[in-house]
């Protein structure tokens, strides 16, 4: 019988939230006979972690146990789950705004994170920002919506991803993407060349002469305003994990809770 949980935290989904997400995460019967805990609180203890940062094993008492909340993770991580439900929340968010289905045109860069002693063993040292650790290469859609993302350490270069962002854009969309603006870390003949492999142009914006204060950069701002979507989650702040597969996941588990509660904000107010 499973043991009821509940935590209250501002991190929970909604009754209609929980509706939306449960046939993404079911990934056996609801009354499998290994299931301790609601999955619906297993959920909202992943989410939990991802938004305060915590380690696993400071995991609050009245949530699921660290350890049966982390291989839940792990099953959901390995099977795709997160990458699903973004997919479909991307559409319905892109619907909701007018726009086709697919996007044409997207925007790619890339952040790096602060290494710590789980994620040092696979760091970078990033000459730029003075910083090492990992580098994090998103594509996103006009809206700031999550495409795709590649983890690297911090010292591989820019353009030397743009030949796996684009592929896996393509595969995401079924080959829908024209054009991707990019900042002037992707100059050169060798980024433009797997790009266009991949039927993608890269459009550079670059910065203008007047460099005095904050600049708005066309199109470009899309894509650091979806990075300071996800600093908002602790967890995202630094590189805490041992794996790269795992910093990725949690990056789109992230935008999954962003696009969920953006979505049914818009049908709140529709």
């Amino acid at each position: 019988m499973e043991k009821q949980q509940r935590s209250g935290y501002p991190s929970d989904v909604s009754d209609e939230e929980w509706a939306f997400v449960v046939p993404y995460l079911t990934l056996c019967k609801p009354d499998a006979e290994q299931r301790d805990y609601p999955l619906r609180a297993v959920f909202n203890a992943v989410r939990y972690v991802v938004r305060s940062g915590i380690p696993w094993r400071m995991m609050p008492n009245d949530l699921p146990p660290w350890n049966v909340v982390y291989q839940q993770m792990r099953r959901w991580m390995d099977a795709g789950c997160f990458e699903m439900m973004v997919e479909d929340l991307r559409l319905l968010l892109r619907e909701f705004a007018g726009r086709s289905a697919q996007p044409s045109a997207v925007v790619i860069d890339s952040r790096t994170l602060q290494s710590t002693p789980e994620s040092g063993a696979r760091a970078g040292y990033d000459g730029a920002k003075r910083r090492k650790g990992s580098k994090v290469h998103a594509v996103v859609d006009t809206l700031g919506h999550l495409l795709a993302l590649h983890v690297t350490p911090a010292d591989e270069q820019d353009r030397a991803q743009v030949g796996e962002l684009t592929k896996q854009v393509q595969e995401v969309t079924g080959e829908h993407v024209e054009l991707a603006f990019v900042d002037q870390g992707y100059t050169g003949e060798s980024a433009a060349a797997a790009a266009q492999q991949h039927g993608i142009q890269l459009e550079v914006v670059k910065h203008t002469e007047a460099k005095r204060g904050f600049v708005l950069l066309p199109r470009r701002w899309v894509v650091e305003r979806s990075f300071a979507w996800a600093a908002r989650f602790r967890r995202l702040a630094r590189d805490y994990e041992r794996l790269a597969k795992t910093l990725a996941a949690l990056h789109f588990l992230a935008f999954a809770c962003i696009m969920l509660a953006n979505l049914f904000r818009l049908l709140a107010g529709s």
